[in-house]
């Protein structure tokens, strides 16, 4: 992730996994949203 400025996608995919982790569920979708939001990063930050 980005770090100091994170994206929408970034903060959607963070509370996503969140939720995920807490409650055991869509971990999968959770999980395909933050590798989603992690690739676009790159280009965007240069991770």
């Amino acid at each position: 992730m980005s770090g100091t400025y994170p994206s929408d996608k970034q903060k959607a995919a963070r509370k996503a996994q969140s939720i995920a982790d807490r409650t055991g569920v869509n971990k999968e979708k959770a999980s395909d949203l933050q590798s989603d939001a992690d690739r676009a990063a790159v280009p965007k930050h240069g991770l």
